[in-house]
């Protein structure tokens, strides 16, 4: 029989950055609250593939495979928390998965979206209820199917006055606090930097912002990307590496003569930084919180703070919430909306017809 008195979910994702699996354990009380939490590397051949499929075209085989191998990854990570925690699998009300988005197209003649991370497999590997494909509801009612962020840092912030929460992970995605919820993704967060370092120095990520902080911004290539059309949508909107990715840049810098890597590189974290800041700037904001891994980039946050003199910059950790793993406890939350049958206030976010209950419950047994 399940310990229905201890109220832990798990929340697992792997995001655009495609860095690691985030893996977090959450307690329903007065407050959604992270009791534990691990980052599982994602092993490196399995990354690549996940790129190969975003990227290229590949065999329909493929995708199953990495659909199956995702939740291997998945589970194992599952299974060194709660070894970590001296936890039971029936401790656990259910695991909130998002799984790996491939591809987003919500605004498509045919919408949809895709996560890999077959559910299936990680509840019959786990031996706890899995609750998942938390977008395709959204997507079916005419929403963007993302961002969900929004709903969440409500439910953590949504009591400090004049308050936006700026997520900036592969993407990166607004909250404002206002009469009516309003949330959307600002464009690229970590992904072009990402990309760029790796292709040039063979690293992961820029630490701290260093390598950008050697180079100097070309003003005109900035120019030029924040030109980009998709700068210039209307909320509610949201996008991806499907959009954000090598090809847009290759089409923005063939314009230009040889610019040296440390200035592209620079260039591209002032487009993150200009593209958040230009958003902040559309409504009465006073106190600024920011989370995920671009959080960590302490030159990015240098310039943010530089271009938004006016506003209180902190990130969520100074409100007691790990900047590093609020989007897995996002899906810790949204699990335990679905086992209770709970609809999520969304629609005023992805402009879906109405709000509704998100993810379906996959059985362990």
């Amino acid at each position: 029989m399940r310990d229905r008195e201890r109220n832990l979910y798990i929340g697992i994702m792997s995001g655009t950055s495609l860095d690691a699996i985030d893996i977090a354990l959450c307690r329903d009380g007065e407050r959604f609250n992270l009791e534990y939490a691990l980052t599982y590397p994602l092993e490196q051949n399995l990354k690549r593939d996940i790129l190969r499929v975003i990227n290229k075209k590949v065999a329909i085989r493929e995708v199953g495979e990495i659909d199956y191998r995702l939740a291997i990854e998945f589970s194992r990570g599952v299974k060194e928390l709660l070894q970590k925690t001296k936890l039971k699998p029936q401790n656990i009300e259910a695991i909130g998965s998002h799984g790996q988005t491939v591809w987003h197209e919500p605004k498509s003649k045919y919408p949809f979206t895709m996560q890999l991370a077959n559910p299936s497999v990680l509840a019959v590997e786990t031996q706890i209820d899995v609750v998942a494909d938390f977008r395709s509801k959204d997507v079916a009612l005419g929403g963007e199917g993302a961002p969900f962020a929004p709903a969440f840092h409500k439910e953590l912030f949504g009591n400090i006055k004049n308050c936006a929460v700026v997520n900036i992970g592969g993407m990166s995605n607004i909250t404002i606090f206002s009469p009516e919820l309003i949330g959307y993704d600002c464009g690229c967060g970590n992904v072009l930097m990402d990309l760029w370092i790796r292709e040039v120095k063979g690293l992961e990520f820029d630490r701290d912002g260093e390598f950008a902080r050697s180079g100097r911004v070309h003003s005109k290539l900035l120019e030029k990307m924040l030109s980009d059309r998709y700068f210039k949508l209307s909320y509610p909107k949201s996008t991806g590496r499907e959009y954000f990715n090598k090809d847009f840049l290759i089409k923005h810098l063939k314009e230009f003569d040889k610019i040296s890597n440390c200035d592209i590189q620079s260039t591209l974290l002032a487009l993150t930084v200009h593209s958040i800041a230009d958003e902040v700037k559309k409504f009465n904001i006073d106190n600024l919180l920011i989370c995920g891994g671009g959080a960590k980039n302490r030159y990015l946050m240098e310039q943010l703070k530089r271009l938004l003199p006016d506003i209180e910059i902190k990130t969520t950790d100074s409100y007691g919430v790990d900047s590093d793993y609020i989007e897995a406890m996002i899906f810790a939350w949204l699990a335990k909306k679905r086992l209770n049958r709970e609809r999520v206030n969304l629609k005023t976010v992805t402009g879906a017809k109405n709000n509704t209950i998100l993810g379906g419950v996959y059985a362990s047994n």
